[in-house]
C-alpha cells in the first residue's frame, strides 16, 4: 500500500498540516525529506530501515555519508543528499545561538555550545570555548585535528588564541570517536599542564569536556579541575 492510499491522517505531510511537526516521529521526518520510497517499501518503512541501521540514533545518523545511505533500495544519490543537508542544517540550527553571546553557567552550557561542531566526526579534533569575565561565550577556536585515536595539542596556540579574544577564562574539548567518553590518563595529563599554564597567564581553565555518542564527561563535574 502507497502513502497516497493510506488515511490522510497517518501521512506524514498531512500529519504535519494538521497536528504540527513535533507529532511526526523521526522515521515521518525522515519519509517526508525522502519524498517516495521503493517499490518494497513505502517513505516510511524505508525510513525506519535506515534509522535501524544506526540502532535509531539521529548522531549515528549524522556521521553516514552518501555512499553508505545509497546503500538502502530507494535511496538514490539525491535523496541521501537530501538527508544529509537536513541533519547537516539541524547541526548548525544548534550553533546559531553563539551570536547572543550565551552564558555558561555549568557543564551542561558548555556542551552545548560546543557539541555541534563535534558529535558526528570520525577522527579526533580539540576546541576551546573562550569566555568573557561574566562567562559569556566569545568564541570557539579549533586547535588541532588529528586520527581516530588522537590529536596533538599545542599549549602555545590555545593560550595565543585566549589573548588574541581578551579571554578571562577558557574551556577545554574534545571528542572520542569511539563513543567512550572516559578520559585517558593522556587527557588527564594534559589538563593539568594546561590548567597550570593558565594560571601563570591568570587565564583560567574551567573544564575539559570529552564529546561522546551524545554524551560527555566534565573534568569539573568530577572534580579533576
Amino acid at each position: 500500500m502507497t502513502i497516497k492510499a493510506w488515511a490522510e491522517a497517518d501521512r506524514p505531510r498531512e500529519k504535519l498540516l494538521m497536528k504540527g511537526k513535533h507529532s511526526l516521529s523521526d522515521a515521518e521526518l525522515i519519509a517526508i525529506l525522502l519524498g517516495s520510497g521503493s517499490r518494497q517499501q513505502t517513505a516510511v518503512s524505508l525510513a525506519k530501515s535506515i534509522l535501524q541501521s544506526v540502532d535509531n540514533n539521529l548522531f549515528e545518523l549524522g556521521k553516514c555519508s552518501i555512499k553508505e545511505l545509497t546503500k538502502f533500495n530507494g535511496v538514490g544519490e539525491a535523496k541521501a543528499i537530501t538527508i544529509a543537508a537536513a541533519l547537516e542544517l539541524g547541526r548548525r540550527r544548534q550553533l546559531s545561538d553563539i551570536k547572543t553571546r550565551p552564558q555558561v553557567r555549568c557543564s551542561a552550557d558548555s556542551y552545548k555550545a560546543i557539541a555541534p561542531l563535534l558529535m558526528d566526526l570520525p577522527h579526533e579534533e580539540f576546541w576551546i570555548l573562550l569566555l568573557s569575565r561574566r562567562g559569556e561565550v566569545i568564541g570557539r577556536e579549533q586547535i588541532s585535528q588529528g586520527g581516530i585515536s588522537g590529536t596533538v595539542v599545542d599549549a602555545k596556540l590555545i593560550f595565543s588564541r585566549a589573548l588574541e579574544f581578551k579571554a578571562s577564562s577558557i574551556i577545554l574539548c574534545h571528542n572520542h570517536p569511539s563513543g567512550n567518553p572516559n578520559p585517558s590518563q593522556a587527557d588527564k595529563s594534559l589538563t593539568a599542564k594546561l590548567v597550570k599554564a593558565g594560571e601563570n597567564l591568570d587565564i583560567f581553565v574551567l573544564d575539559h569536556l570529552i564529546i561522546a555518542a551524545g554524551s560527555y564527561f566534565s573534568f569539573a563535574d568530577e572534580g579533576l579541575i
